[in-house]
């Protein structure tokens, strides 16, 4: 999956019906750090948490699926911590010309002073529900194919 340079946020959110339309609600803090602003128009693109399976019935009302709740509960906090290193591809650049990477659950990894393609160990400075900075550590070698 290609991730648009022009991403702004990231965040796991439920479709909820309210008398006959179908809503999803921003978190308070992409408005109030400034990621997104009141009143404007943004595209919005869904990507689903969970397949089904090719065996599953459908789930009543009284029936709620229990693998669906957990994995949304997986899916609240970041899958990085702050300090924590690791080795990322950077797999696009950014507008501000920053290495994007990407890790479980394509959750974006910012790592300035990087390149397409370049392969690196970087430590996480700021971890945010839907996106982390990172530093470079070291750079690591291509891998031969």
């Amino acid at each position: 999956m290609d991730i648009s340079e022009s991403l702004q946020t990231l965040y796991t959110a439920t479709v909820e019906e309210d008398d006959g339309s179908y809503q999803i609600t921003v978190p308070e803090r992409e408005v109030t750090t400034g990621t997104l602003a009141a009143d404007e128009t943004y595209r919005v693109a869904l990507i689903s948490t969970s397949t089904p399976d090719a065996d599953d019935t459908e789930t009543t009302d009284s029936e709620p699926s229990t693998d669906h709740k957990d994995q949304q509960q997986e899916f609240e906090s970041p899958p990085v911590e702050e300090g924590e290193q690791r080795e990322v591809e950077i797999e696009n650049l950014g507008d501000q010309g920053d290495g994007i990477a990407k890790v479980e659950r394509g959750y974006v990894v910012i790592v300035p002073e990087t390149n397409v393609g370049d392969r690196v160990t970087v430590e996480m400075q700021q971890v945010r529900e839907n996106v982390a900075f990172a530093d470079v550590v070291e750079h690591n070698p291509r891998e031969e194919v």
